[in-house]
């Protein structure tokens, strides 16, 4: 896909990985882009720096769990700014907790955002693609999405359910033109994960490579993106040695410290970041 002339909608814009998206989809020559994420002075911030790069930004501060908000808003949005060609879903929440030490209300925001939220954009824009008979949709996931991680189940959960979406979209959209793909950034460091227990051995990466890798797969219409030898080092050994992954994880986890284990404090992301723990 060439970005070129392009309009575009990043959800989770405002910081991390969406922000460093719409930036290089600026700089790539996207004619219009539309940032979606809860807090507009970061939005704001980031329309500014676009707009510096001479490309139009228009701002929608939403929250993704408000489905009658979404709905108007982005109905009169492809009203007023046009057709949209590219729909990045960046948004996410996660809650870094043990899972019997879970709560249900953190449950169901990761759900909610994760998931549900990305489903009600994903159906609205999808549609209207399928009419104009042109588009693609990115969806990001995580490594996380492949490899599941302790002290992150309902993360890990939500992450693969966004490949099993995207596997299953790719299939019903093709008829329409439509392309969907997945991006699967490992740990990247963001205002998001800054606060979590990392997992030991995991070198993060820019929020900047991981939009840099986006553009590149776009270009070659990879129906997965992997960002990173971490990243295809985990997948491969996954294949070929799952067990022996397994227990690399739970070495590397923050349930285990100094050779002993135990349970970390519960860390939590909050929603308003709008950016997976990868992200």
């Amino acid at each position: 896909m060439n970005i070129q002339g392009k309009i575009a909608l990043v959800t989770g814009a405002s910081r991390g990985i969406g922000r460093a998206i719409a930036v290089e989809l600026a700089k790539q020559g996207a004619k219009r882009l539309l940032l979606l994420a809860r807090d507009r002075q970061q939005l704001t911030e980031v329309a500014m720096e676009i707009e510096a790069l001479g490309v139009e930004a228009v701002i929608l501060p939403l929250d993704l769990t408000q489905l009658v908000e979404v709905n108007i808003a982005l109905a009169q949005a492809w009203r007023d700014y046009g057709p949209i060609d590219l729909l990045v879903n960046c948004a996410g929440v996660a809650h870094q907790v043990p899972f019997l030490k879970s709560q249900l209300l953190q449950v169901q925001e990761e759900i909610n955002v994760n998931l549900i939220g990305m489903y009600t954009i994903t159906r609205l824009i999808a549609r209207r693609m399928a009419v104009q008979r042109q588009g693609r949709i990115v969806n990001v996931s995580s490594l996380m999405g492949k490899v599941a991680a302790p002290s992150m189940a309902t993360y890990s959960a939500t992450k693969f359910a966004i490949l099993g979406f995207t596997q299953a979209l790719r299939g019903e959209l093709a008829a329409h033109n439509i392309q969907v793909m997945a991006l699967l950034p490992s740990l990247t460091d963001t205002h998001m994960v800054r606060d979590l227990q990392w997992f030991r051995w995991v070198v993060p990466m820019t929020p900047e490579k991981v939009a840099h890798a986006l553009i590149t797969g776009l270009h070659k219409e990879s129906p997965e993106i992997l960002v990173g030898w971490q990243s295809y080092l985990a997948v491969w050994c996954n294949r070929i040695a799952p067990m022996l992954l397994e227990m690399l994880l739970m070495m590397a986890s923050p349930i285990y410290r100094d050779g002993q284990k135990r349970f970390p404090t519960p860390r939590s992301m909050p929603s308003a970041s709008f950016g997976s723990v990868t992200n």
